[in-house]
């Protein structure tokens, strides 16, 4: 049965602003409670609802730090270090606590700079130290083919973790399956997962780019382990939603795994942002060329519900993988993009939007390219 996510309106507060002339209410309120309210720092958006994804707690929506030291594709610099870091206080303040990377991410040099900066972000935030407590780290093992024993791939856990200058990684996850051109690797992966599953290096596993045959493999050789496969992270969005994604999702929500989606405004084409005209730089924009054309149903269909809603098309297309019982981790790497995800939480589609949304999908012609490391 597809998990259903229930919201509820969170209280409304009023507080007086400063430079106002005091009412004859305020007179029974006491300044020093005055004074208190008025520097209150009430969260923007309040993602109050939690979901499960295996032994953990997190918030409806995370962020994903693939642009986190990503040159070639993102235009990362060291001199984005410091907006990161007000990114991620942005998200922790308002709720969020879940952050998905992976050991692969950084160019060149900067291979597991997102890991790095990540942990410390969490070192650094001044915030309230419960919400440093609360964050769930999601990282990826890239499936190297030099990674070939499960001690190699406990190894590779125990280096995220010296980047990250933490104790234990929330979800410890298989970045991709070889099973399409290293069978034998794969199974020494799997091993990989349960072992560091078992020395308390991780508290859940999961996997990525899995598709629903290798998918119910994995879970049913972990299960006989007693570990249970904690999530399944594939790219799912209005731009990608095909029959392998809907495959993907049913049989997540029958095994109890939670579905994490990854790329859900489709790089940025669901953003409203880009036209054919008006391109991104770098690989992106060879990709917007071909596909964009091809979207004007289902980009007019999250405009008008966007328009009607009083949020913006990136909102409604986040909105649409919660409403589907996912996860989505849109990229994060400037505080107006969080502040922008962040209004994606508090409100629901309807079933009409949805279905609205899901036609406009499947009548644009264009869809999102696979990941090449997607399995069947």
């Amino acid at each position: 049965m597809p998990a259903s996510i229930s919201i509820s309106a969170p209280p409304t507060w009023y507080v007086k602003c400063s430079g106002a002339k005091a009412s004859t209410a305020d007179s029974f309120i006491p300044s020093s409670l005055l004074n208190s309210l008025k520097t209150l720092k009430f969260p923007r958006f309040w993602p109050w609802q939690r979901v499960k994804m295996g032994p953990l707690t997190v918030s409806p929506m995370g962020f994903g730090t693939w642009a986190w030291g990503n040159q070639l594709l993102w235009g990362y610099q060291e001199s984005m270090d410091s907006q990161l870091q007000d990114t991620f206080n942005l998200a922790l303040e308002n709720g969020i606590n879940f952050f998905d990377t992976a050991d692969s991410y950084g160019t060149g040099k900067l291979n597991g700079q997102s890991e790095r900066l990540l942990g410390k972000f969490i070192r650094e935030f001044q915030g309230r130290k419960a919400f440093q407590d609360d964050v769930v780290i999601a990282t990826k093992f890239a499936a190297y083919p030099w990674r070939l024993t499960p001690g190699q791939f406990v190894n590779a856990c125990k280096s995220s973790l010296h980047r990250m200058q933490i104790e234990q990684i929330g979800i410890g996850q298989l970045h991709w399956s070889t099973a399409n051109y290293a069978p034998l690797q794969e199974r020494a992966l799997w091993d990989g997962l349960v072992a560091m599953h078992e020395k308390g290096l991780v508290r859940a596993v999961g996997v990525s780019n899995y598709g629903p045959k290798q998918l119910l493999k994995i879970h049913d050789y972990l299960k006989a382990r007693g570990v249970p496969l904690c999530s399944a992270q594939v790219q799912f969005s209005l731009l990608s939603m095909g029959r392998d994604q809907m495959e993907i999702k049913k049989l997540c929500d029958s095994l109890g795994i939670r579905l994490i989606s990854y790329s859900p405004l489709g790089l940025g084409m669901l953003t409203g942002k880009y036209s054919p005209s008006n391109l991104p730089q770098g690989p992106r924009g060879l990709l917007f060329r071909q596909i964009l054309p091809g979207l004007e149903p289902l980009l007019s269909s999250l405009k008008e519900i966007a328009e009607k809603r009083r949020k913006t098309m990136s909102q409604v297309a986040i909105n649409w993988c919660i409403c589907k019982g996912t996860i989505p981790i849109p990229g994060v790497k400037s505080v107006k993009q969080a502040e922008e995800n962040l209004g994606a939480l508090g409100w629901q589609l309807s079933a009409d939007e949805l279905s609205q949304l899901e036609y406009g999908a499947l009548e644009s012609p264009s869809k999102m390219i696979q990941n090449i490391f997607q399995t069947s």
